[in-house]
């Protein structure tokens, strides 16, 4: 036995061990739930409270790597939703933050806790890692990860709770109130599906493509005659008493209206198999190509209707190159979708397409701006540290994917394992460090602890819905989809994508957890002035 503990003093073999325990605890789920990477900061405590401690350098090694990571990853979302619907997600997110400040400092105050255990209650309320990293930098002291510790499981259990308990107790119809509530998602621009019966003798036995019709933004998908559906394609000859599916922005759509004939009520259903698929773009070899380049009617007998980018719904323009993640509404057979979304989901076998001197440059310059001091008037000085430094470089880079040599357009699996190898690493340091005083932290202040860590996950969660439906009027979905981003809860979105079927959770909570990352982890570091 004595042997094996010696080996723990091996640098090598304590993290490895550490990992290996650690992600084995945090696979385990209990009603669906699970700690994930945070098991690796518990069983990292452990050892620490019993004397084993890993390197500083592997620790802050780790959280560069992680930080850098998310920076890549939110950048291209973080600044286009700053120009788009997509703020009012940022503003929830900002308001949520606000919230979790304002009571972690009166938590701070009434039950008399120190400033790191405080900001470590806050990031573990908002289950925010990023947070707290830039708290443990901010204060200097690992009781910051004593606090993350302990309000972290509650913050999960408690998110997942609210979304499903919510519904239920308010009795509403979440697909209703889903359709008759503001839609942030959808802009002026967004399209609209009408259909229109051909009443212009003109057009009787013309070809799609003969229609002298100039607003290239309006798309046919759909011709259905005597209650039979064709897919519209290029050749599609059409007769007069034809119903004409269309999708497009509604001034050009009631244009098209006036030159084909009279609008009608839309019937989707139809007996020839042909059907709607959304389909994710995520093969490398059509990031970039437009739909007119990739040739899909002809080849494929399939129209796009629609494109939805970064949740927003954008009208079908042929020439707009696609972006990995982009969202494609297509009609078409059962058989020939299938075919189009190999196309569109395929994937080369590849190792990696890491950029190691991309990813190092980005670090250097990161780390370098994060030991410049800032002054705060009437606060002091404060850096942004390892943790904001290489974050705010990373997200600069993200958003434009290239700057000279540096590239970071990474596949999404690279950037995953970029993201979790530095996450396992800073939370085994933070661990064995904040370990060192658990027992004692928890002796004096447990209960403390777990009544501060509850009423900073309850009261930012009632409050940040109120904000969302009755300020912002979202429908319920879309506020319990912005909370969960807002609170960083990926386990809240999944217990809300069990309650409907539909994109809206996803797309509500895509929006407002890069703008939540990115306000957690400076408000870590600007609340220690106030605690």
């Amino acid at each position: 036995m004595d042997d094996i503990l010696q080996l723990l003093n091996e640098p090598l073999i304590l993290v490895f061990v550490i990992l290996f325990l650690g992600s084995s605890l945090g696979q385990i789920k209990i009603k669906g739930l699970s700690l994930g990477a945070a098991g690796v900061l518990l069983v990292a405590m452990v050892f620490g409270h019993f004397g084993y401690e890993v390197s500083p350098i592997i620790q802050n090694l780790g959280l560069s790597l992680f930080i850098v990571a998310i920076g890549l990853q939110a950048g291209p979302r973080f600044f286009r939703m700053l120009r788009s619907n997509g703020l009012v997600f940022g503003m929830i997110a900002f308001c949520i933050v606000i919230v979790s400040v304002v009571t972690t400092i009166l938590v701070a105050k009434i039950f008399h806790l120190s400033a790191p255990l405080s900001v470590g209650l806050m990031t573990g309320a908002l289950t925010s890692t990023p947070g707290l990293a830039a708290a443990l930098q901010a204060t200097n002291d690992p009781l910051a990860s004593v606090g993350y510790g302990i309000a972290y499981p509650f913050g999960v259990i408690a998110v997942v709770l609210f979304v499903q308990l919510l519904p239920r107790l308010l009795k509403v119809d979440l697909q209703k109130d889903l359709e008759e509530t503001n839609n942030p998602i959808k802009t002026a621009q967004s399209p609209e599906v009408m259909t229109f019966k051909v009443t212009n003798a003109a057009l009787h036995k013309k070809t799609l493509k003969e229609l002298a019709f100039s607003k290239k933004s309006v798309v046919i998908s759909r011709v259905i005659r005597d209650e039979h559906t064709m897919i519209a394609l290029r050749d599609t000859v059409i007769l007069l008493g034809d119903e004409l599916v269309t999708v497009g922005v509604q001034g050009e759509l009631i244009a098209f209206g006036a030159y084909v004939g009279e609008k009608v009520d839309t019937h989707l259903d139809n007996p020839d198999n042909i059907q709607l698929r959304k389909i994710t773009v995520d093969a490398d070899d059509v990031i970039g190509k437009s739909i007119k380049k990739l040739k899909l009617r002809r080849n494929y007998g399939a129209t796009v209707t629609r494109i939805q980018r970064e949740g927003i719904e954008l009208n079908q323009n042929a020439n707009m190159p696609l972006l990995r993640g982009d969202v494609l509404t297509i009609v078409s057979s059962e058989s020939r979708l299938d075919e189009v979304e190999k196309l569109f989901t395929r994937k080369k076998l590849a190792v990696t397409n890491i950029h190691i001197f991309s990813i190092s440059i980005t670090l250097l310059i990161g780390i370098l701006i994060g030991m410049l001091p800032i002054h705060l008037p009437g606060l002091g000085t404060i850096t942004l540290g390892i943790a904001g430094g290489p974050l705010f470089v990373a997200l600069i880079i993200g958003h434009f994917g290239k700057l000279g040599p540096i590239h970071v357009r990474y596949y999404g699996r690279s950037n995953h394992v970029i993201r979790e190898l530095g996450l396992v690493l800073f939370l085994a340091g933070a661990g064995t460090t904040a370990g060192q005083g658990l027992v004692e932290v928890i002796q004096t202040e447990g209960l403390k602890l777990m009544v501060g860590g509850t009423f900073i996950t309850i009261i930012p969660i009632i409050v940040g819905y109120f904000i969302a439906k009755k300020i912002f009027k979202l429908s319920v979905i879309h506020s319990l989809g912005a909370l969960s981003g807002g609170m960083t809860s990926t386990p809240g979105l999944g217990a809300l994508n069990q309650l409907i079927d539909s994109e809206d959770p996803a797309i509500a909570y895509a929006a407002a957890y890069p703008f939540a990352l990115i306000f957690v982890a400076i408000a870590a570091q600007l609340i220690v002035f106030f605690l």
